[in-house]
């Protein structure tokens, strides 16, 4: 069968700027051979076996300035995109190996050369590459995953627009993401696969300009900051020429995978059009480096309201002491925990997904323990489309007429006078 136009014409684009890419890569070291592979082998490290960012770029890109390498645009043309161009940095697992190798793979794998940075080289367990280097336990589908497992599809009632709740609306701007996390509730229209959102933009935004009732505007994606500066205030601009939105919020992972985004260029955008929120996809401590923090300080310094959202993973964060060092570690840099996603159910998630009630008891063990402002909302995000669902542990033991028992986080019981005042 023939490919669309479309399609076609994409895909010969990407082999293109690939062919491009690799040719010009004269600033990276050749792959391993005999001479070189001692000086690679040992990386010098920082912290905990990770090398810094300016060690990584004087090993890997020795050819590379501290201003290119902190040049977004530089970061993005050389991601990581292949199996061979992987093996420059670390040596793959078997499972991470055979998942390189398949041609026929689903779900792209993309990496940043500053992502790369924090990661242990060295480890495979090191949870940051545990969520973007592919491995084999994708292909496996288990019961209950699906490629749309929120149902977004069933409630897009235009391209680019998702409508779940009454007064806000979800409105996907690009299928771009600089890194591709693994467990991505939208692999099936991130990387490539599909038109390139941004071709929807006019008929999304008339959808919303015509729906009065939406006044909550969520911009997601794909990656919304990898946008130009141009094409963002573009976006930006029209929103607000939409009276009834009182609320824009942006989500993003770039402060942490890409922080070299975070531009004065960008920050004067994003500050014309306050109030402004932005949610951040926060995975682990080890993503709060000192670029990550100064980008999150750049964005609080102009007024902007941060929030991060986390999914639990197994083996990544999955643990009372990691979640605590993520959610202080982000206070310190002003962004507010605010949810924690159970991992949605995506075709080849299993080995991400931990159960319910191994969430519940890393929240049972947050609350008391430290601040509340250092405890997000624990909620799973119903598979068909339901919406967010928030989950508790277990705090009230029992209650009769006369009130109710509850338990603290100590375990001790209290009781709590309820009952109806007589009439």
């Amino acid at each position: 069968m023939a490919k669309p136009a479309v399609q076609e014409r994409k895909e010969r684009t990407v082999e293109q700027v690939s062919a491009q890419r690799i040719a010009s890569l004269d600033d990276e070291p050749p792959l391993k051979r005999k001479g070189v592979e001692e000086s690679l082998a040992t990386p010098r490290t920082s912290r905990s076996g990770i090398p810094g960012s300016s060690l990584f770029r004087k090993q890997f890109f020795p050819n590379t300035s501290s201003t290119q390498w902190n040049d977004w645009h530089w970061q993005l043309f050389h991601r990581i995109t292949t199996g061979e161009q992987l093996l420059r940095f670390l040596e793959p697992t078997e499972s991470e190996h055979q998942a390189l190798q398949r041609s026929d793979w689903q779900f792209p794998f993309s990496v940043t050369p500053y992502y790369l940075s924090l990661i242990n080289l060295q480890d495979p367990e090191d949870p940051l590459r545990k969520t973007v280097i592919p491995h084999i336990a994708e292909s496996i589908v288990s019961d209950g995953e699906a490629l749309d497992p929120l149902g977004e599809d069933h409630t897009s009632p235009v391209p680019g627009i998702v409508h779940r709740y009454p007064d806000r609306a979800l409105f996907l701007a690009t299928s771009f993401c600089s890194v591709y996390c693994r467990y991505c509730t939208r692999s099936r229209l991130v990387g490539g696969h599909t038109e390139a959102l941004e071709e929807h933009w006019d008929r999304a935004l008339d959808y919303l300009a015509s729906h009065t009732e939406i006044r909550d505007v969520i911009i997601s994606g794909g990656d919304p900051l990898t946008l130009s500066d141009e094409r963002l205030e573009k976006l930006l601009a029209r929103f607000r020429q939409m009276k009834h939105i009182q609320m824009l919020r942006i989500g993003t992972k770039v402060p942490f995978v890409l922080p070299q985004r975070v531009t004065p260029a960008l920050v004067k955008v994003l500050k014309s059009y306050r109030p402004l929120y932005i949610n951040i996809h926060a995975t682990h401590p080890h993503e709060l480096s000192e670029e990550g923090r100064q980008a999150c300080n750049r964005l609080s310094d102009a007024g902007i309201v941060l929030g991060s959202q986390t999914v639990l993973l197994k083996g990544v964060n999955d643990s009372v002491e990691v979640m605590t060092d993520l959610f202080h570690s982000l206070l310190k840099v002003r962004v507010r925990p605010y949810y924690l996603f159970q991992c949605d159910p995506i075709v080849g998630s299993a080995h991400f997904r931990t159960t319910i009630e191994d969430g519940k008891a890393i929240m049972d063990g947050l609350r008391g323990h430290t601040s509340g402002l250092a405890i997000p909302y624990y909620v799973v995000d119903t598979p068909g489309g339901g919406g967010k669902v928030p989950v508790l542990p277990d705090y009230e033991v029992s209650h009769d007429a006369k009130g109710f028992c509850l338990r603290n986080y100590e375990g001790k019981r209290f009781m709590y006078p309820d009952a109806k005042p007589e009439a």
